[in-house]
């Protein structure tokens, strides 16, 4: 039995003899099936050929993607901490040696994600490290692939994992898009692409669906930036290796957001 995993978006289904006809997530219109078709993979297969990168970001976090590059290329970012950090957002391969840096680096308590495209395998993450709960908004509970105990659907605005960090529900790109805060130093705003970064230094962007080019009405731009306008924050990281801004990052979603109302209206 297999947990198969789809090659476009990296969403990992339950265990199977054999992979499902399609995948309900890049079926959505927010994503894509590609061109060639619906395919899959799975853990096993990624790993002959692929390994985790692990790479410092700030002091206490840590990014880990995978390389060479899968799906859409995303990759999870770990706030450390002695007593048990936070892992956000998922990638599609976890090795023997992450789970020893990770637990090296004190273990993880929780487990958060930003919205469905970036699941990835959580549920296999979640059980390696000694079946950490994982959180998600009960808002996007339909596009769950593989059920799991260890899942922790939250409700409401606002959920506080651990001292100074913060889940923001947002919407916007899903109903139950979610950021987190993290108040360390000058504070951060982890987005995945709730709040996108974009190559134009000091901006963001916000969409429904960024491969397909679907935007957002005016009206949940402006809920997604007064959402997160409370709380302080210098640096966004996004959901790729290379989308971070390391100063003024409240004030970029504030005039990106007011341009990209103005463009509506």
């Amino acid at each position: 039995m297999t947990a198969w995993i789809c090659t476009t978006c990296c969403v990992q289904y339950p265990e199977t003899a054999t992979p499902p006809e399609r995948c309900a997530i890049c079926e959505d219109e927010r994503q894509y099936v590609g061109a060639e078709g619906q395919r899959w993979t799975s853990m096993e297969a990624i790993a002959r050929n692929h390994h985790n990168d692990w790479r410092a970001l700030a002091p206490g976090l840590a990014g880990i993607g995978v390389t060479p590059a899968v799906g859409i290329g995303q990759r999870s970012l770990f706030i450390m901490r002695p007593e048990g950090g936070v892992l956000w957002d998922m990638v599609p391969l976890i090795t023997d040696e992450t789970v020893g840096r990770i637990r090296a680096a004190g273990g993880v308590a929780a487990i958060a994600i930003s919205h469905p495209h970036f699941y990835a395998a959580m549920v296999t993450w979640s059980e390696r490290l000694g079946d950490v709960p994982i959180y998600l908004h009960e808002a996007d509970r339909a596009h769950v692939m593989r059920p799991s105990a260890n899942i922790r659907f939250w409700s409401g605005e606002t959920l506080a994992l651990m001292d100074g960090v913060t889940l923001i529900r947002c919407g916007g790109h899903f109903e139950g898009s979610t950021v987190l805060h993290w108040a360390a130093g000058e504070g951060a705003l982890f987005t995945g692409d709730t709040i996108q970064l974009v190559p134009d230094k000091g901006w963001v962007s916000f969409m429904r669906s960024y491969p397909n080019l679907i935007p957002l009405p005016a009206a949940r731009v402006r809920t997604i930036a007064g959402k997160v306008m409370p709380f302080a924050f210098e640096k966004l990281y996004g959901g790729w290796w290379d989308r971070v801004m390391t100063e003024d990052g409240q004030g970029a979603v504030q005039r990106s957001a007011e341009r990209y109302i103005r463009a509506l209206e």
